[in-house]
């Protein structure tokens, strides 16, 4: 858009002495196609339909996850603490609900979603499903807002899933991981991190990409930074 002069008379009469106001209006530039776009905090109608998508999506993995734990974990047992190598399986949800919706809340909305979804059809943890999908939520949505919000790329993502991860290995040495050993804790508390980082964080990471490849994420801001790169990609019509 050209710029556009505006002149304001100070005084209707035409005196030869005359005061004029310019006020010159510019087009925006337009962003930079490596310029990360935000999301505004506010939640809309589709960040909220959504991330329930994302969440029951996500409890019926959780679900699957929980039935296979123990055949996973049983390889495992030769030394005490690896079992948390499985426990990324359950830390997905908030990392991958926190970069698609990109809003305060929605890594603690899907984890929780996704947790109850999950204890619907009955899992060998009861009620306590609920709580660790609270700590969990919790611990990857202090990463993003740490972050204030405005880092969704692969390393806040790797953070987040260690966050969620950090959050279960504290809640279940507070309800019974206190009475076993140092190094049982240690390791699995390391294992945990490791899970979190591999299985929540760059899995979630290539997830939204695979979706927002498809066209399914045009709402969002990982769909339209998806979209931009690809445009920037495409070589230049020959003359």
């Amino acid at each position: 858009m050209p710029a556009q002069e505006v002149v304001i008379s100070s005084n209707p009469c035409p005196f030869p002495h005359r005061r004029t106001a310019r006020i010159v209006t510019t087009a925006s530039t337009p962003a930079s196609p490596s310029a990360p776009l935000r999301a505004r905090p506010r939640w809309r109608v589709v960040d909220i339909v959504t991330g329930g998508v994302l969440g029951v999506a996500s409890g019926i993995v959780f679900w699957a996850w929980g039935l296979a734990y123990s055949p996973l974990t049983a390889p495992l047992a030769f030394l005490p603490g690896l079992s948390g190598l499985v426990g990324g399986g359950f830390y997905f949800a908030a990392v991958l609900g926190a970069l698609v919706i990109r809003k305060p809340g929605a890594a603690l909305f899907v984890e929780l979603v996704a947790g109850f979804v999950s204890m619907i059809p009955g899992t060998q943890w009861g009620f306590t499903v609920m709580i660790s999908a609270l700590v969990q939520g919790l611990g990857a949505e202090l990463v993003f807002a740490a972050f204030r919000y405005r880092r969704f790329g692969l390393g806040a993502a790797v953070l987040a899933g260690m966050g969620a991860a950090l959050g279960a290995v504290a809640y279940e040495y507070v309800i019974g991981n206190v009475a076993l050993d140092a190094a049982y804790n240690l390791t699995y508390l390391g294992t945990n991190l490791v899970s979190g980082a591999l299985l929540a964080g760059v899995v979630s990471v290539l997830l939204v990409r695979a979706l927002a490849a498809t066209g399914a994420l045009a709402r969002f801001p990982a769909g339209r930074e998806a979209a931009r790169t690809t445009g920037s990609r495409r070589p230049a019509p020959r003359g």
